[in-house]
């Protein structure tokens, strides 16, 4: 068995050759989408932590996302692969080119595993999925108008961007734009499921803050984040934390009321304390979005028939927390925009880590559900890491990911968890890094995590 496993990995290893001259799976008969010519592409300078000998070409698209594409030395479109990227966040402020740098510095193991790289900053800011898989076909037209066709491409969504890239995929499908597609730590239960938990914590810290609004603020349902007019700003509201919770300072240093509170959040709403403030600050600024300019002013978030546990009184914080009803149209519109369909008509491989307190594990549990029920569950293989990190799970994982992927797709050979880890280990001298895959990781569905509630 481990002879086996090591021969498929060493395989798997060498995939960057034998795909080259493997034939690419024919195209399906469609009219594609096709956005208006791009300017060229202008050249950039290339973060250090890409390597040398690479290419950087970069700019700004027509629809007004700053893009940057890296080039190894010696890429060819006639054989080249491409990994087309899309970000996490969202980020709520206009955009940048430095955000799509960071994100090239991040992944800088694409381009010195001998992948192109290609990434959008997206137009906008904002909860806007659909547009911000739109702003990533866009980038891959233009690739293949300035740079040239590659003969292999991979959508690759993070984080919220796997949400971006799953929505892509399913969109995009005339002409084969896309491979295969890699969701990274991804947001795969969509809007209307993977922020329950927000909400839950929203109502749960002003039962016991009662600071975000404080008495003296004009009141607002919680499940809008902010009025559009609130001065509150994300320090201000990291103060009032602080002040409740005692997050800013040493566990020895806050008071048995702070400890009782923070104690009760973490235990009640299942999350770490190093996460609390982050999630408040989604469930604040990201949910004003969502309410202002996603949904029409309607209600997507709701928690009846929620029955919260973990608390020293779980009676008295039932009968007290604020509840809501979520709107039927605000739902079904996010749900349009949001939620994957499981459309995807190539392969799809994820990873997650099991102690992820940012999109929790569970959310993958959806999403097979999603493809399943779409008729495409023969096109997923998902895989799983024993680690709490998000942004970023190591280069020799992900460069397994990428060799398994390509080889699905290539050569037809679906890849295994266990083959996966067992690539994993024979890429670490090339891309030295922890393997902590955990083959047999059994995922529970997201109800196990997130309490259920009624729904429209």
């Amino acid at each position: 068995m481990l002879m086996r496993a090591l021969a498929a990995a060493a395989a798997w290893v060498a995939v960057w050759v034998l795909a080259a001259c493997a034939p690419m799976p024919a195209a399906r008969d469609a009219t594609p989408v096709v956005f208006a010519p791009e300017a060229a592409p202008q050249p950039q300078a290339c973060p250090a932590e890409v390597g040398p000998g690479v290419r950087c070409l970069g700019g700004r698209d027509s629809a007004g996302a700053y893009y940057l594409i890296a080039l190894p030395a010696g890429w060819t479109a006639q054989q080249g692969r491409l990994v087309l990227h899309a970000h996490g966040g969202p980020f709520l402020g206009e955009p940048t080119m430095a955000r799509i740098t960071e994100d090239l510095k991040r992944w800088a193991l694409v381009p010195r595993a001998g992948y192109a790289w290609a990434g959008s900053s997206f137009r906008q800011g904002g909860v806007a999925v659909r547009a911000a898989a739109e702003d990533t076909e866009r980038l891959r037209q233009l690739f293949v108008q300035h740079v040239g066709k590659p003969a292999l491409t991979v959508l690759h969504g993070q984080s919220w961007g796997a949400g971006v890239a799953a929505k892509g995929a399913e969109t995009y499908t005339a002409g084969k734009p896309y491979d295969g597609v890699l969701l990274t730590s991804g947001l795969l239960a969509g809007g209307t499921r993977s922020y329950d938990f927000r909400l839950d914590l929203r109502v749960v810290y002003q039962h016991l803050c009662n600071n975000h609004p404080r008495p003296d603020e004009p009141a607002y349902p919680l499940w809008q984040g902010l009025p559009a007019d609130s001065p509150l700003t994300a320090a201000e509201l990291t103060r009032r934390v602080n002040d409740c919770l005692g997050t800013g300072k040493p566990a020895a240093q806050r008071s048995a009321e702070q400890a009782r509170r923070l104690k009760t959040i973490v235990d009640v709403i299942r999350i770490p304390e190093g996460s609390v403030a982050g999630h408040l600050n989604w469930a604040t600024f990201h949910f004003r979005d969502i309410a202002l300019n996603r949904t029409g002013g309607g209600n997507v978030f709701g928690n009846r028939g929620v029955q919260y546990r973990g608390s020293a009184d779980d009676t008295a914080l039932n009968a007290q927390v604020q509840r809501y009803a979520a709107d039927p149209a605000a739902v079904a519109r996010f749900a349009d925009d949001t939620d994957p369909g499981g459309r995807i008509p190539v392969p799809v491989l994820t990873v997650h880590g099991i102690g992820d307190a940012t999109v929790f594990v569970e959310v993958q549990h959806h999403f097979a559900q999603t493809m399943a029920a779409a008729g495409r569950a023969d096109a997923l293989v998902q895989t799983y890491v024993d680690q709490s990190a998000h942004s970023y799970l190591g280069d020799a994982p992900y460069a397994a990911l990428l060799a398994a992927l390509e080889r699905w797709v290539v050569h037809g050979d679906k890849p295994t968890p266990p083959g996966v880890a067992a690539a994993c280990e024979a890429v670490r001298t090339q891309f030295p890094s922890e393997c902590r895959f955990r083959p047999d990781y059994p995922v529970q569905p997201l109800e196990s995590r997130v309490p259920a509630r009624l729904r429209p």
